[in-house]
């Protein structure tokens, strides 16, 4: 038996990111592609190049943009969905949520996910209890059957009325439709969860991916298999844990901020090793920016996204993703305004530099022109052109009457400004500050962005980490297999030993004992549990979380807080007030009301944390200096920085910089995928385990 590795990949809109740990120990192995428009063919290319001979693949862990992408840009499936008699407009009807109400200048409405064409209804209905109030008609089910096989859908989304408390009609429905379609999809099993429109989308959004993700890890699959790789395959999901392939080809919509997740992943994890608390993510790649905020070591998630303004139901990090990559596109608005992103040159044909046919002036291309990325760097089996570069941004900077470098900071500048807003919305619009946070800076492009941003929003460090690159293909390693169940209770959280009282007048529920939050809880621990033992995955080691979603009585929207077995009301109610305060800066003496239950199964990863200490050589000494290499090694070039002009930088290559060595910005840190700056007034240094940090000089 040859050695053996771990592989973790990161498939972008622009790279493919491969990391190999090998199980002895040794250093990581990364590699990078660019992403084919068959995102499966880049993996398998990439893996040629990284793995050595006789090498064996132990596990492979794979992040993917795939779902995204077929959502973003209507590739998912041809969709059918059945509902309760007379609810087959529900998604038409919407709710109504006016996020812009004084601007007249919105385009209309994106068109329902399914046309109403292919909307049916079906006689049935259960009211919010659970209770059968009109039993199932079969004969119409068996006619929607064959007219299902006549208008040749791929998936059948079931969605009926209240679903979420009584499953038995979707259930039954789906066996009388069995064969009408290659896949059937029940809002039961994916969002068991109370508002009609919500779960309704949010099945027919997960419905629409089924064949797509289905058809990708076929191809995936064979072409491993093709190439004598058997290695059991995890998919990264929105929540920052991993699927087995059969969970993702069931709930595919967890898998939509697979790519973010990973690299969030990976922050924590380092974050945990260096002691960074708080801090906040900074992942920009060749096509958009996520950042996510990290307290007290915890990433926070979200329950409910919005994609194309529409909401989908998908537990997912509270990640903020922007257009505003490296291949973002430059462009002038109506009102003759410079604008960066969100449209993206993407691979093909890529930043202008790439040379590639690309003519359109980038973000990459203006940090060629300011002289932060080599001019004669090579990526990606690419070669970068900075006069392909310099043409492209000149072409702006005519429009505006500006020098070449005057474009290329503004350019730069503007990019900032849309990461510094996202920064913002995911800490400071909470009501944390940044001051006391650390930025972590990822990706190919985030660490060239990472100084300037916390010069301007007062940060007081910025960690670059090792592999920070790939560290998205990193985070596949380190992260847990993670399964999530929803479920809607409603319940009343009164002080233990309280009676129950009497339905409100306000027709809220009245009060239940503790036992039948706790039944609801051990029931889907039960079926969590046992989803793992169905996929071979031993749950000795995993680590089960509650958490309740709770409002005061008469509220529209609610706070989800974590709970502890055997819990009572008041513990829990107690725990909620803290929560609103710190949300709604207030509280009050209001009943509070439970209306979900959330149980959470994580198995930990086998991967620890990057190991101490660089791959490479360190060069000797220590103490402050302007530069850790040694003499005749230091290069440098010069670099335009806004508000101070060009400048003469030293360049140094990161795996010679020497342990708690100082570099006085400016400076520029290059190694084989990325460049890492320290702006002037900052100073840079590397630890004992080679990651760097940026913070302001004395």
């Amino acid at each position: 038996m040859g050695a053996q590795v771990r592989v973790g990949i990161d498939v972008g809109g622009t790279f493919t990111d491969l990391v190999a740990q090998p199980l002895d120990g040794g250093p990581l192995r990364m590699h990078k592609v660019l992403t084919d428009r068959d995102p499966s063919q880049a993996v398998l290319a990439g893996l040629r190049v990284l793995l050595r001979p006789g090498e064996e693949v132990a596990s492979l862990t794979h992040g993917t943009t795939v779902a995204t992408n077929a959502m973003l840009e209507g590739r998912g499936a041809r969709t059918a969905l059945i509902t309760t008699r007379g609810f087959r407009d529900v998604l038409e009807i919407g709710r109504q949520q006016r996020d812009h109400l004084y601007r007249l200048d919105l385009p209309g409405r994106e068109p329902p996910i399914v046309p109403r064409a292919l909307r049916f209804e079906v006689t049935e209905r259960i009211d919010h209890a659970g209770r059968v109030l009109i039993p199932l008609d079969e004969s119409e089910a068996r006619r929607l059957a064959a007219l299902l096989r006549d208008e040749r859908v791929e998936v059948v989304a079931v969605s009926l009325l209240h679903a979420y408390a009584n499953p038995t009609h979707e259930r039954r429905l789906a066996a009388l439709l069995a064969g009408a379609a290659p896949h059937i999809c029940l809002s039961s099993d994916i969002n068991a969860e109370y508002r009609e429109y919500e779960r309704t989308h949010t099945t027919c959004a997960n419905g629409l991916l089924m064949p797509v993700v289905d058809r990708y890890l076929a191809d995936l699959t064979a072409g491993l298999e093709a190439t004598g790789l058997r290695a059991p395959l995890r998919l990264m999901q929105s929540s920052g844990g991993m699927a087995t392939p059969a969970g993702a080809r069931r709930v595919p919509l967890a898998m939509l901020m697979s790519g973010p997740a990973g690299g969030v992943a990976a922050a924590q994890a380092v974050g945990a090793r260096t002691g960074v608390a708080d801090a906040v993510t900074l992942d920009m790649g060749g096509t958009s920016t996520d950042v996510c905020l990290i307290r007290a070591g915890r990433v926070e998630t979200v329950s409910e996204r919005r994609l194309g303004g529409q909401p989908v139901r998908t537990r997912s990090l509270a990640v903020e993703s922007i257009g505003a990559g490296g291949g973002s596109i430059v462009w002038i608005d109506g009102g003759g305004a410079l604008r960066v992103g969100p449209r993206s040159a993407g691979a093909f044909p890529g930043p202008a530099c790439y040379g590639r046919g690309g003519t359109d002036a980038t973000v990459t291309d203006a940090g060629v022109v300011l002289g932060y990325v080599n001019p004669g760097a090579a990526f990606g089996g690419l070669r970068l052109d900075p006069d392909l570069a310099a043409g492209a941004v000149d072409r702006v900077a005519r429009s505006f009457g500006l020098s070449v470098p005057e474009a290329a900071a503004g350019i730069v500048e503007i990019a900032n400004a849309a990461m510094i807003r996202a920064i913002r919305a995911v800490s400071v619009h909470r009501g944390y500050d940044l001051r006391g946070c650390c930025l972590i800076a990822y990706g190919g492009a985030g660490p060239i962005h990472a100084g300037r941003l916390a010069q301007t929003l007062g940060m007081p460090r910025v960690l670059v980490p090792r592999y920070s690159s790939a560290f998205s293909a990193y985070g596949c390693l380190v992260a847990g297999l993670r399964y999530d169940v929803v479920r809607t209770a409603r319940v009343r959280l009164d002080p233990a030993g309280r009676a129950p009282s009497a339905e409100d007048p306000r027709g809220a529920r009245a009060s239940v004992a503790r036992e039948v939050w706790e039944g609801v809880f051990r029931e889907i621990e039960v079926e969590l549990l046992t989803r793992l033992e169905r996929e071979g995955i031993d749950a000795n080691g995993c680590e089960l979380r509650r958490s309740m979603d709770l409002r005061y009585v008469g509220q529209n929207y609610e706070i989800e807080v974590p709970v502890e077995p055997g819990e009572d009301g008041e513990a829990i109610r107690g725990r909620f007030t803290e929560a609103h305060r710190r949300v709604y800066e207030y509280t009050t003496d209001e009943p509070v009301e439970g209306v979900n239950v959330r149980v959470t199964v994580q198995v930990p990863s086998p991967v620890p944390p990057l190991p101490e200490g660089s791959d490479r050589g360190r060069a000797p000494g220590k103490g402050r200096a302007r530069s850790a290499a040694g003499p005749g090694r230091e290069r440098g070039r010069r670099a335009y920085y806004y508000g101070h002009g060009w400048v003469e930088t030293p360049v140094s290559p990161r795996d010679e910089l020497a342990e708690d060595r100082e570099i006085l910005g400016p400076a520029i840190v290059e190694d084989a995928w990325s460049t890492i700056i320290a702006y002037p007034g900052q100073r840079l240094r590397r630890d004992a385990s080679g990651h760097l940090w940026i913070e302001a000089a004395p």
